[in-house]
């Protein structure tokens, strides 16, 4: 799942590719039609094809910018602002091209699920290969109460201190270290990649308890998140599966990447270990972590 580097890595080159841009016609694939049919909600959520098509229509594209894994397209209408809000899932994808034969992989290509056909004659595409992602028009963020609990950006002035303040509470301090900084409401945008990273780096277990690291080194391990993902966001994210910037462009951190997905240790060349933690697999350093 894209996370915080690869979802700044789509808004920065979509953003301009976007922005002052205005929606003449909305194409949505039979895949949505046929799953609102069936009461599910793939991808558009909590409104019909139709009408979100409907209410798209004229809107102009005023900015594009990131709140945690989220892309929000800031929306103008008749003197009204509104606020789609774009998540990636595990496979989600942008295109802005002049036709759809630009979007060279065909795994993306055979899964448009939707496309904005923009005034100027261009078009704004989204692909979704495995359809988690999800596109959601509102008026506001309040509008949806869970994009109100997440964490501030961890490059705020405040972030450190909310994750050190939240490591104490009863509610985190029994769960594993590495289940509490991939929680979205401790730290936004960090998931199992770059807290597989940072714990690395700073040594501990992704099982240990939260509640048993002492502050100092808590201190020390956000400092390395956020040494991280500023690393990632520079490389232009990790391309792994079926991440890819806007138009198909890959990152390069995976390159760098020195603990996720190796089988040994970069520092000491032990046989790394794998334990799954909140539904994912945390790979580690059984010498070097502890």
């Amino acid at each position: 799942m894209p996370e915080l580097p690869e979802v700044e890595g789509v808004v920065r080159s979509l953003a301009p590719a976007a922005s002052g841009r205005t929606i003449r016609d909305i194409a949505v694939s039979d895949t949505i039609i046929k799953s609102k049919s069936e009461a599910k909600e793939a991808i558009l959520k909590n409104i019909s094809p139709e009408e979100f098509a409907g209410r798209m229509r004229g809107m102009t594209i005023t900015d594009v910018t990131r709140r945690s894994k989220y892309i929000y397209f800031h929306l103008r209408k008749d003197g009204d602002t509104h606020l789609l809000v774009s998540h990636l899932g595990m496979s989600g994808a942008w295109f802005a091209v002049n036709e759809m034969d630009e979007v060279k992989e065909e795994k993306f290509r055979r899964h448009i699920h939707v496309i904005f056909g923009m005034e100027d004659g261009g078009l704004l595409a989204y692909a979704d290969i495995r359809r988690f992602g999800e596109l959601r028009l509102i008026g506001a963020e309040s509008d949806h109460p869970p994009l109100l609990a997440m964490a501030p950006e961890p490059f705020d002035d405040s972030a450190a201190g909310h994750f050190l303040d939240l490591c104490k509470t009863s509610k985190y301090a029994g769960k594993p270290i590495k289940e509490t900084i991939m929680d979205g409401k401790v730290i936004s945008g960090c998931g199992n990649i770059y807290a597989t990273e940072a714990l690395f780096r700073t040594g501990i277990h992704p099982g240990r308890k939260t509640g048993r690291i002492s502050l100092k080194r808590l201190g020390l391990l956000f400092a390395e998140i956020r040494q991280v993902l500023g690393e990632a966001i520079e490389a232009g994210g990790s391309s792994i599966s079926d991440y890819r910037n806007i138009n198909g462009e890959a990152g390069g951190m995976q390159d760098r990447l020195r603990m996720y997905g190796r089988q040994y240790c970069p520092a000491c060349g032990t046989a790394t270990k794998r334990m799954t933690i909140a539904g994912r697999t945390s790979v580690y350093c059984p010498k070097c972590q502890h």
